[in-house]
């Protein structure tokens, strides 16, 4: 099922998830919904707050970046087929230079700026299975993987702008807020609902 996305301006988007156990109601349903729900949007990730869930989950999938003639042979591969679930997922470094990459988010549609983030993470998580992992990843993956993990720490890549660009983006922010955005997938915007 295809779920509606939160649009900025929604809390949720903003608090510290909390760690979810194997008992959490539906997980599997969720997982898909999820899955369906990024793909949908035509998202190469996604995590469990821009669905409305406070919770410590995010998916991934890099597929659609392996088409991009601009990136080497290797990279190309690397990308193509890394699907992965992300539960309780804890980023145990960032390492390397800081590079600039143009991001967007499906919660800030038609907004995407260059955003300086570090070439290499160690990351540990549980996969879908509830099996433990611990894993460094480097480059676009470890780009995707970092702003994932931002939205499950309440953090969003309009965070990481400088004060000058968050002053520009501040009217197409707060349209976004209102609904004000054309999208062409299901989306929850926050002051259309307190209008009810």
């Amino acid at each position: 099922m295809i779920l509606p996305i939160v649009a900025y301006g929604d809390p949720v988007l903003r608090k510290v998830a909390k760690d979810l156990d194997k008992e959490y109601p539906k997980l599997e349903e969720l997982i898909e919904n999820m899955w369906e729900t990024m793909y949908n949007a035509n998202g190469v990730g996604l995590a469990a707050p821009q669905i409305g869930l406070p919770i410590r989950m995010f998916l991934v999938d890099t597929s659609p970046f392996s088409d991009d003639e601009d990136l080497s042979k290797e990279v190309q591969e690397a990308l193509n087929g890394f699907k992965k679930v992300f539960i309780n997922a804890k980023i145990e470094r960032e390492e390397g230079d800081e590079w600039a990459f143009n991001e967007g988010c499906l919660s800030i549609p038609d907004v995407r700026e260059d955003v300086k983030r570090k070439e290499t993470i160690t990351i540990s998580y549980l996969d879908a299975n509830f099996k433990m992992k611990r894993e460094t990843y480097d480059g676009l993956l470890a780009r995707v993987i970092q702003h994932e993990y931002d939205h499950i720490e309440g953090i969003l890549f309009t965070d990481k702008l400088s004060s000058l660009k968050k002053r520009l983006l501040k009217a197409r922010l707060k349209n976004i807020a209102q609904g004000k955005v054309p999208v062409d997938y299901r989306m929850r915007f926050p002051e259309m609902k307190k209008a009810r």
